[in-house]
Formats: C-alpha cells, structure tokens, sequence
C-alpha cells in the first residue's frame, strides 16, 4: 500500500468534519457476510437453488412470492436469520466512535439490506438503504397497509435441504395476504419506495446543511455491476466534497481528480485510516 496514499486518507479522516460514508455488499464481508458474485458464489451458499438451477437473478424477484411463497421466504428468511444473528466487524466500531464520541456529522448511504448499520448504533435517520430493508416488510396484495418492520422476536423455520419456509409465513397484519421483503429485487413493479423516498430526504436535507464543512466521502465495498453506490458517492463528492476515499480490495481505482484509493477490505482501510 502507497504510504503517501494512506497519509492523505489519514489527514482526511483526522480533519474533516462531516463524513458520508458510501457502502456496497463488500462492506459486510469481514463480518462474515456473503457477496454474491457469479452463479458459483451464490450456487454455494444455496446448494438446494444450485440443484434447481436457479440463478441470483432469477431466485431475487417478486414473482417467488406468488408462484413459490416457501421458497421465497426460504431464501430471504434464510438471509434475514443470517443478517439478524450477524455481528457488525470492527469498522462499524470505528465508524460509530467517530460519530458518537467525536461528535462528527455522519449519514450512512447503502445498497445493503441487511440492517448492519442500524445494530452497530447509528440512527434511523442518518440512513439511506437505496435497495430497502429485509428488515421491513410490505404487503403483495398492496392493501394500503404501510411498511412495517419485522418483530424481533420473529425466526424463519427453513428446511435446510429443500430451502422451503415453514408455515406460517410472514403476513400482512391488515388484509392477512403474503408479505414480502421491502427490498427492490430484479423485474420489480411492485417495491414500495416511500420508506426510501423519505430516507432519500433526510439525507438531501443533511447535504444541503453540511455543504459548508470539509466533506470526506468514503465509499467501501461498492461494486461496478451495480454501481448506484459508486455513482452517488462520485456525484457528491464533485458537487459539495473536500476529499473522497474509494475502499475495494478488486475495483479500488478511481478517475475523479485527487481522489484517493485503498485497495483492501473494508475492516482493515478504517482501522489503517483511524489509526
């Protein structure tokens, strides 16, 4: 790693006074997280989807909750109990003690659902999951019930063989149909954005209040293949930020001027940036 480079990433940190923090599913791979890159990856994660021959793609569409609701929430549920027992890596700690204890402004912008950022102590409004949650749910039928979360006492009973959820699944407390994660999925007409649209505001509200301050934007696990991470931490950065610091031990390089990039995970860039 360029010293140079890390001494500027290190000035950064130590200097700026408000932080916007970029994340992508690289983020939550130290935490022990899988990233689902190419049908192999995923393939092992879920040997009975490998058995069917269902792909990624395919496997994260709405059309499961109608034509296989077992298998849906099967596959979901098993990534919501994964999520929900998973506990955030060192890099939130230092994320979080930067914004609690040194009182520095911070909004967290996600493609991630997993709810990490929520467990490791930073607010509800202080973040953006442009995806949405697994966490919350929304109702197929749209009944006009709002977006609820998740009780947390809630555990998905899944066959580990076939995949398939045990009944009963999670309903809509309103109209009793099939619920389904509030996450945008592939081929998606039906993914209630409002919770996002809101979070999208809070976080336009809180740039617009720290165009004034030294700006750091670090971005962290965010991939080219879908790149809505990459490409709005860039368009901060250019229209109000004083430094930006891009995280990806593959695609780490960057072609915005002065921009700075760490080629490493995500747990081991903060604690070399913090220390």
């Amino acid at each position: 790693m360029d010293e140079e480079i890390t001494d500027k990433a290190k000035k950064s940190w130590f200097t700026s006074e408000a932080i916007l923090i970029g994340a992508g599913a690289g983020m939550g791979v130290d935490s022990g997280l899988p990233v689902f890159r190419g049908e192999n990856g995923f393939w092992k994660a879920y040997p009975p989807l490998a058995k069917l021959g269902i792909q990624f793609e395919e496997m994260a569409n709405p059309r499961w909750f109608r034509d296989d609701p077992r298998l849906a929430w099967g596959f979901y549920g098993h990534r919501f109990n994964l999520y929900r027992k998973t506990i955030p890596h060192k890099g939130f700690e230092i994320l979080i003690k930067k914004f609690k204890d040194e009182n520095i402004p911070t909004f967290i912008f996600t493609s991630n659902v997993d709810g990490q950022f929520q467990k490791a102590g930073f607010p509800e409004n202080l973040i953006m999951e442009c995806h949405g949650s697994i966490m919350h749910l929304q109702c197929m039928e749209s009944c006009g019930y709002p977006i609820w979360p998740i009780d947390s006492g809630t555990v998905i009973n899944i066959d580990s063989e076939t995949l398939l959820a045990e009944e009963p699944l999670p309903a809509c407390p309103n109209c009793k149909s099939i619920a389904r994660p509030n996450i945008l999925m592939f081929s998606d007409f039906e993914w209630d954005h409002s919770r996002t649209t809101y979070q999208r505001k809070k976080m336009d509200d809180w740039l617009e209040d720290k165009k004034q301050k030294k700006l750091l934007v670090i971005e962290i696990g965010a991939g080219s293949d879908i790149p809505t991470v990459r490409l709005t931490c860039e368009e901060i950065f250019q229209l109000i930020g004083d430094q930006f610091i891009r995280v990806n031990p593959v695609e780490s390089e960057c072609n915005i001027k002065d921009s700075l990039s760490l080629s490493m995970g995500a747990e081991n860039a903060l604690k070399i940036i913090a220390k």
